[in-house]
């Protein structure tokens, strides 16, 4: 844990056990149990790739240069706000195993899109992905598959 809010002030709890304080037994608010708000609060905390919220926050890229603000946006529209897209992209992951995911966990953040991946490098299935994304925003009709381009660059270059 990192901190329990109350009374409009912030209470350090840094390496406490939510555990513990679900059990009442936080030291530094001992026989207090957490609420909802707590609980939200604490899962503010954590980082994996995808946060659940009232939305799906994808933190894999939460910043970035200006000119690709409206870009991976576009993106993520594109794949999961089209049923065809989506199911498209599904389709091509559905038989990846654990450890084929592992792998690409693991070894992307070093050799990124020149990653070897079954019968070529990740940068063919990125380039199918951001073709899904596109289709899907053309489906949308709103005009937005130029938000695209500097994905489409990243992925055909290698360059950031």
């Amino acid at each position: 844990m990192y901190f329990v809010y109350r009374k409009k002030k912030y209470i350090d709890c840094a390496g406490m056990s939510f555990r513990d304080f679900m059990a009442g037994k936080l030291p530094c608010l001992p026989g207090e149990y957490p609420t909802l708000n707590d609980w939200e609060n604490h899962l503010t905390t954590i980082f994996p790739e995808v946060r659940l919220k009232r939305y799906l926050e994808m933190r894999g890229a939460d910043g970035g240069p200006w000119r690709r603000l409206c870009a991976l946006p576009a993106f993520w529209v594109g794949l999961l706000y089209d049923e065809v897209s989506l199911q498209n992209v599904l389709d091509m992951t559905a038989d990846w195993t654990p450890e084929e995911r592992q792998m690409l966990r693991n070894k992307v953040p070093k050799s990124g899109l020149k990653t070897p991946f079954r019968d070529g490098l990740l940068k063919h299935v990125a380039q199918d992905v951001v073709n899904l994304a596109k289709d899907g925003l053309e489906r949308r009709g709103f005009k937005e598959t130029g938000f695209l381009n500097e994905v489409r660059e990243v992925v055909n270059t290698g360059k950031q």
